[in-house]
């Protein structure tokens, strides 16, 4: 311990403290929890027992009698269809605002700055401005669909149980347009102009030089992207909170706003925990994929 001691204070350990205070801070903030989270899955849980470890040991009957519930794969199917929804949705439009900022114009740079205002504001902000976008009697977007011809009549979105995760969908595709967008745009910056010079000289039209050289540069920050949004989109809580509640009849609820109404409603909270320990595989296998596609990143 004296050797290690005078290794920190002649600077030679100083290396170790910086890793060493993060690791505690990560270790008490997200590890604990974790365990904890994990450890109740497999308990028989009620209010009188939550600040102890010392609960009945029940197996995996949480997880039967979760996937025996005649609502569970319903909401899972709302989770993958909200999950799916929501990148393929955020990634293409933000490429598409990536590939147009590209081009450098006169005003590109504010006007790229104001799409970062979406990103910068609370969710429940957001869940709120989109819920008047979203009303069925006077919402913005119904407004402009009827103008359109698009549609004749009005579309109750958050209380229709065929439009209300669809609802969800486009506020979170609004909301994370702008982060795909700027990480689109480093990485379009990243790649060398002289490529796209040399491929032009051969005859390559715009199409072929986006296929053999914008894509194939950018598979590593495409990769990041989607693993990022996975984990973003599976920790989105706020816009079921402010638009739907998971309602209609379900018809809108997904894992993350299910685990929390389970918990906090319900007060079944062993089930809530079995809830996050499945998300909490999924978001490792985000993590891993995350970290495979930036494995090849340069580092300088």
């Amino acid at each position: 311990m004296k050797r290690i001691l005078m290794s920190v204070r002649d600077g030679r350990g100083f290396d170790i403290v910086l890793v060493a205070f993060p690791l505690g801070f990560l270790f008490l903030m997200a590890g604990l929890p974790l365990i904890y989270n994990v450890v109740m899955s497999f308990q028989e849980v009620d209010m009188f027992s939550l600040g102890t470890f010392s609960r009945p040991f029940v197996g995996f009957k949480n997880y039967t009698d979760l996937f025996a519930q005649p609502e569970t794969l319903p909401i899972l199917y709302n989770t993958v269809i909200f999950v799916v929804g929501s990148i393929a949705g955020q990634f293409l439009i933000g490429f598409g605002l990536a590939l147009f900022f590209w081009v450098n114009f006169p005003g590109a740079s504010w006007m790229r700055g104001l799409f970062l205002v979406s990103w910068v504001m609370p969710g429940l902000v957001v869940g709120a401005i989109w819920n008047w976008i979203l009303s069925g009697d006077f919402g913005v977007l119904n407004f402009i669909l009827k103008e359109s011809g698009i549609i004749s009549g009005n579309i109750f979105w958050r209380s229709d149980p065929h439009y209300s995760l669809y609802a969800v969908i486009i506020a979170n595709v609004w909301l994370g347009t702008s982060f795909n967008m700027i990480l689109l745009s480093v990485g379009l910056a990243g790649i060398p102009a002289d490529l796209y010079e040399a491929a032009e000289l051969d005859g390559a039209n715009v199409w072929q030089r986006f296929w053999t050289i914008t894509l194939p540069m950018m598979r590593s920050t495409i990769g990041a992207i989607i693993a990022l949004g996975l984990i973003f989109t599976l920790q989105q809580f706020d816009l079921f909170a402010a638009i739907t509640s998971g309602g209609p009849n379900n018809s809108s609820n997904v894992t993350q706003y299910w685990a929390w109404d389970l918990s906090f409603r319900q007060y079944d909270f062993a089930k809530g925990a079995t809830i996050s320990v499945i998300m909490i595989v999924f978001v490792m296998f985000a993590s891993v994929v995350y970290v495979r596609s930036t494995r090849h990143e340069v580092r300088g």
